[in-house]
């Protein structure tokens, strides 16, 4: 996967499979499968540090995590997530973070929003760089939001949407994220441009899906939103695994003859 090829999946009618993972192993397992790319997203905050919302996550903290994906995927297509602020800085604030995120290991970079980041997206992008867009429920405004809710449902938020959508297209994204928005109105918006739209919660009609690895592996239990399918239900499986490591220490039978040095 290149970042040509996001252009050639839609042309052909191919969707586009996404999953965010962060770390050395999880990306080692996703670049085994036949997943098309990886998003080191900025939903780390929440997934593996506990925050309530994505606003804590630094750059330093991006730039490692994507560098650690890079070291377990060496040939998959990485995507690093800009944090809260991280593009809204400057440009020379601003393009020192694309640099770190490019230098830790990153294919593309991904930005929340479309109001003032068009010119900026443009001057990224004709310095060389891959950008992924992100419309709809853009979780570094969950304040400015009231909190995670989803987008465009008023005819007007609609109208704002869809344009901002074409604005994206128009500043060079190669690519953007819509989530927690009308099944409809995604369909629709990936329909007025030529380049892919990656849904998340955002129903079928899009050029792809996304989800988190651990939302999908059913390892988070205190989150299940609407929009996502455990496609496993790993926290069992791990909480039954460590269980039986337990008893087998307990028993005696942990370590065996064969797992013990003479």
């Amino acid at each position: 996967m290149t970042v040509v090829d996001f252009a050639k999946k839609k042309r052909g009618g191919i969707p586009i499979s996404m999953v965010t993972s962060y770390d050395s192993w999880s990306a080692a397992l996703v670049a085994q499968s036949q997943v098309d790319c990886i998003l080191v997203g900025d939903s780390i905050g929440m997934t593996l540090y506990g925050y309530t919302d994505t606003v804590p996550v630094t750059i330093e903290t991006m730039a490692a995590h994507v560098a650690a994906a890079r070291r377990g995927a060496p040939e998959a297509f990485i995507v690093g997530d800009m944090p809260f602020l991280a593009h809204r800085m400057g440009l020379e604030r601003t393009m020192e973070n694309v640099a770190r995120l490019m230098r830790a290991g990153a294919n593309a970079v991904k930005m929340e929003g479309a109001a003032g980041n068009t010119d900026l997206i443009r001057h990224i992008v004709e310095s060389g760089v891959p950008v992924m867009g992100h419309l709809g429920l853009t979780p570094q405004s969950v304040h400015a939001f009231g909190g995670f809710r989803v987008q465009g449902k008023s005819q007007n938020a609609q109208k704002r949407l869809l344009e901002d959508v074409r604005m994206l297209e128009d500043s060079g994204c190669f690519s953007l994220v819509l989530e927690a928005v009308p099944a409809a109105i995604a369909a629709q918006a990936s329909e007025s441009v030529s380049i892919p739209i990656i849904g998340i919660g955002a129903g079928t009609g899009t050029d792809g899906q996304v989800l988190v690895l651990q939302d999908l592996l059913g390892l988070n239990t205190d989150f299940k939103p609407k929009f996502v399918r455990r496609f496993l239900d790993g926290a069992s499986l791990v909480v039954g695994a460590l269980n039986d490591y337990h008893r087998e220490i307990t028993a005696g039978t942990f370590p065996d003859e064969t797992e013990r040095y003479e």
